[in-house]
């Protein structure tokens, strides 16, 4: 047998329960820590909290993929799709706010049950031309074509994994989406980290499954908490072991449907999610406080963008010339409005000079 699919019942995968419960048991304490923490904060820092997530979630998600996302758009189709107030807003592409849509449908909509036509309706936002690249795919429909995961250049290609046969798609499909919305004898946890081995494993688009595997995986970790508000974010942790996990979830596909090695490594993953979540607590508590105490100063637009990206630790080092290119101003209207918010005792000179002259946020000097 080359592939886990290949197996009888391939789906009835079996694990070591007791060394899987131990760790689940430390993790669900830690999550159940973390939402607690967030939940006690005033409903500005939560939006705050819930926009980064969201936001570094679908951004990462589709880093994965090889694509890349807008940060400052992704965040601001998020707080429109959400009816939250916050500062320097920008326009969205209509392609953006079809992810945003789809995240928001998985996660705010966790509850509602799984259907081929919701799944058909987040691919379609994921590819709304029919294109991928280059190249002309199935949309809002499962394959019909075979689906092998490869990587290489041309001509000296490596085949990780190849799927189960079109043919088997759909009722492969129906066990899986059957066993998501009646199988209630896992923890919810536990059966995210299954969900999303399964759903990979079947391949069942032309393209986009990865980022779709995530989004289902988000809307179970949403069951698990009972709640809607996200404040962490599993694909930020996913690309930073990008490496591990094509390898360990390579390793499980070839295996005998032992999953436990991938299920410690999920658990683990998910981990480092709630602890990431725990350091972005004072920092989102910071960036709340901040724009309170400066709701009544008067900013342009430029300004409240280039404040947020900057608290946020999006671009480094504060310069005019990062200012003048991200902003699309010229380098004297970047440097007038440095000096006005150093004017304001918003953002003051380090004593870096010359070219490497740079500001930081006054309530940011140590």
């Amino acid at each position: 047998m080359r592939y886990i699919h290949d197996r009888e019942n391939w789906w009835q995968f079996h694990y070591d329960s007791q060394q899987i419960l131990n760790e689940l048991g430390r993790v669900r304490a830690k999550q159940g820590n973390v939402l607690g923490r967030m939940l006690s904060l005033g409903f500005d820092s939560q939006d705050e909290a819930m926009l980064s997530n969201l936001s570094l979630e679908l951004v990462r998600s589709s880093e994965i993929e090889g694509k890349e996302l807008n940060l400052e758009e992704v965040r601001s189709s998020i707080a429109r799709q959400l009816g939250i107030d916050t500062a320097g807003l920008v326009p969205a592409s209509r392609y953006i706010d079809g992810v945003v849509e789809m995240q928001l449908d998985a996660t705010q909509n966790y509850n509602k049950l799984l259907t081929h036509d919701r799944l058909f309706g987040w691919h379609n936002v994921l590819f709304p031309t029919g294109m991928s690249g280059l190249y002309r795919i199935e949309v809002g429909r499962y394959r019909s074509g075979e689906m092998q995961v490869i990587s290489g250049a041309m001509g000296k290609e490596k085949v990780h994994y190849q799927a189960p046969s079109a043919s088997r798609v759909y009722a492969e499909m129906e066990r899986f989406i059957d066993w998501i919305n009646t199988c209630n004898e896992i923890d919810a946890v536990l059966k995210a980290a299954i969900a999303h081995l399964w759903f990979v494993s079947i391949h069942p688009f032309d393209d986009g499954n990865g980022r779709i595997t995530r989004a289902l995986t988000d809307m179970l970790l949403a069951r698990s908490e009972n709640s809607s508000k996200r404040f962490y974010s599993v694909s930020a942790e996913i690309k930073l072991l990008q490496k591990e996990y094509y390898e360990v979830l390579e390793r499980t596909q070839h295996g005998n449907g032992d999953i436990t090695e991938w299920l410690l490594w999920f658990i683990h993953c998910f981990e480092q999610a709630l602890d990431s979540a725990e350091e972005k607590l004072s920092s989102v508590m910071c960036k709340t406080e901040f724009w309170g105490r400066y709701r009544h100063v008067a900013l342009n637009e430029r300004q409240r963008r280039l404040l947020n990206m900057q608290f946020d630790g999006f671009f480094g080092k504060l310069t005019s010339s990062k200012w003048a290119k991200i902003a699309k101003c010229s380098p004297d209207t970047a440097l007038n409005d440095i000096n006005d918010l150093i004017a304001k005792g918003i953002l003051q000179k380090t004593n870096e000079g010359g070219r490497s002259t740079n500001y930081i946020l006054v309530n940011n000097n140590p």
